[in-house]
C-alpha cells in the first residue's frame, strides 16, 4: 500500500527503522492520553452529560443546556472557576483577541515575556498597525525576548512589569519561531514569578496546540486565562469551528460580555447545530493528540536523522504537537509542504504555493488537506518562505496518516532532487547501527 500511494522502498525502510527506535517513547504518549482521556470521562460524567445536551438552540439562545454544560465540562478538565466555549469564536487568533481586548483598557500596559508574539497577534497588539488594534485604543505593549539558551530573562521581566502593567501573554507553543515550547512546569514557574513582583496581573496563557500533550493544563499552575482553538487540540478534529476561554469567572464574563454585549453576556449565544460534535470532539481529543504527538517525534527523529535542524529534536520532551524543520531554502520549505498536501484525503491532487496571507509579514505556504477547513490537528504543515526557511508540521487525526504524511514529505524531497535515495539510504544504515 505505501508503494501505491508512491512512497518508494528506500524511504519506506528507513522509517520503518526509526519507528524502532521510538517504542519505548510511544508507550509514555500513550500513558499520557489514557489519563487525559479518563480526566475528560469524568468531567463530562461529573456534570451529567445527557443526550438533550447534545441539541443545538437557534435565535438568542437562552437556557441552552448544551452549551452550558460544556462550559462546565471544559472548565472541571481545565481546572478552571468558568469558561467560555462557542461557536461565535471564529478561530484562535479571534479567542486571543476576545480574552485581551476584554480584560485590558486605556492606558493600561500588555507584556508578553516570551519574546514577540505569534504573527498574527501582531495586529491585534498593533506593533504593525491595523484598524481596531489595541494601541487604537490606548494599551501599549511591552516585550522581553528569551535569552539565548531559551530561558526567562527574568531581570529583564521584573524591569518590565510596571504599575501600568496589566496582563500578561503567555505563548506556550513555538509559533513561526524555533523557540523551544513552554511545558506547564515553566509556565508555572514564571506566572508565580510575575505573581510575586505583581499579585493583580492576569498571566493568560495562548495554550494552542498544546492541550492534552501533559497530564496538566495551564489552569493547574496559576494562569488566570486559558486560550485556545476548537479546530486545534480539544475540538478532536470534529468540531467545525470554535474557541474556548477557561480562567476566572471575572475575566471569562469580560469577554463574554465583549463577544455579545454588555448585560447579556455568557445568557445568549445559539449552539446552532455544533454541540454534538464539540462534546464527541473533546471526548476523542486525547487519542486524537496522542496520535499527532507521536506524528510530531516521528517527523523529528526522520528528519534529525537526515542532518536538518529540527525543534524539538528527537529526544527533548514535547510541550505541544508542533514540529520544526529548517530547510535552510524556499525550495525544501516548500517542497515538503507539497509533500504534507499529496498525502491528504481532501485536495490530495492540488498543489500549495506560497502566498500573501492576512495577517502576516511575508508570504505563507500551508498545506492541509482537512474535512475542516484550516483544522491543523488534521494533517497540515505552514510556514513563512523567509530565512531560515523552517516549516512547522502539526497534526493527523491517526497516528497512522501522521506517519504516512512524514514520509510523503520525505518523499517529495527525493522525488524534486533535494535529497537523494542514497542519503536516505545511509540514513537508515547509520541509525541500524547505533540501535544494535
Amino acid at each position: 500500500m505505501y508503494q501505491d500511494l508512491g512512497i518508494s522502498r528506500e524511504v519506506h525502510a528507513y522509517g520503518e527503522t526509526v519507528l524502532e527506535g521510538l517504542k519505548e517513547r510511544f508507550a509514555g504518549v500513550d500513558a499520557v492520553a489514557e489519563y487525559n482521556q479518563l480526566k475528560v470521562l469524568k468531567g463530562m460524567q461529573d456534570h451529567q452529560v445527557s443526550e438533550a445536551c447534545l441539541l443545538g438552540t437557534t435565535g438568542y439562545g437562552y437556557n441552552d443546556l448544551g452549551r452550558d454544560t460544556l462550559e462546565k465540562v471544559y472548565a472541571s478538565v481545565f481546572h478552571t472557576e468558568d469558561a467560555l466555549v462557542r461557536p461565535q469564536i471564529t478561530c484562535g487568533t479571534h479567542a486571543l483577541a476576545l480574552a485581551l481586548m476584554s480584560n485590558l483598557r486605556p492606558g493600561d500596559e500588555l507584556l508578553s515575556p516570551v519574546g514577540k508574539p505569534y504573527d498574527t497577534l501582531e495586529e491585534v497588539i498593533g506593533i504593525r498597525p491595523s484598524r481596531g488594534s489595541l494601541r487604537e485604543y490606548g494599551v501599549t505593549y511591552s516585550q522581553v525576548d528569551l535569552l539565548p539558551d531559551g530561558s526567562f530573562d527574568y531581570e529583564g521581566i521584573r524591569r518590565a512589569i510596571k504599575e501600568r502593567t496589566r496582563l500578561v501573554t503567555i505563548q506556550r507553543s513555538k509559533g513561526y519561531q524555533t523557540r523551544p515550547t513552554l511545558s506547564v512546569d515553566r509556565i508555572g514557574e514564571l506566572i508565580s514569578y510575575i505573581k510575586g513582583i505583581k499579585p493583580d496581573v492576569i498571566c493568560m496563557v495562548d495554550n494552542c496546540y498544546g492541550e492534552f500533550v501533559e497530564t496538566r493544563e495551564p489552569g493547574d499552575v496559576g494562569a488566570d486565562m486559558v486560550v485556545g482553538s476548537l479546530i486545534k487540540n480539544p475540538g478532536g478534529g470534529l468540531a467545525p469551528i470554535g474557541g474556548y476561554i477557561a480562567g476566572r469567572r471575572e475575566c471569562v464574563e469580560n469577554a463574554a460580555y465583549r463577544l455579545t454585549s454588555p448585560g447579556l453576556g455568557k445568557e445568549v449565544g445559539a449552539s446552532l447545530g455544533a454541540l454534538k460534535d464539540f462534546y464527541q470532539g473533546f471526548f476523542l481529543a486525547p487519542t486524537v493528540t496522542a496520535g499527532a504527538l507521536k506524528g510530531a517525534v516521528f517527523a523529528a527523529n526522520i528528519y534529525e536523522g537526515l542532518g536538518f535542524p529540527v525543534v524539538p529534536d528527537g529526544k527533548q520532551s514535547r510541550h505541544d504537537i508542533i514540529q520544526a524543520v529548517t530547510f535552510g531554502s524556499p525550495e525544501g520549505a516548500v517542497a515538503f509542504c507539497q509533500g504534507i498536501q499529496a498525502a491528504a484525503p481532501v485536495d490530495s491532487h492540488v498543489t500549495p504555493e506560497p502566498w500573501d496571507m492576512p495577517g502576516y509579514d511575508a508570504q505563507v505556504i500551508m498545506a492541509a488537506g482537512a474535512f475542516v477547513s484550516g483544522s491543523s490537528i488534521e494533517l497540515s504543515a505552514d510556514g513563512p518562505i523567509k530565512p531560515p526557511y523552517a516549516v512547522y508540521f502539526q497534526g493527523g487525526l491517526t497516528w497512522q496518516h501522521a506517519k504516512f504524511g512524514i514520509l510523503r514529505s520525505l518523499q517529495s524531497l527525493v522525488d524534486k532532487g533535494l535529497l537523494m535515495s542514497e542519503d536516505v539510504t545511509k540514513a537508515r544504515e547509520k541509525l541500524e547501527k547505533s540501535l544494535s
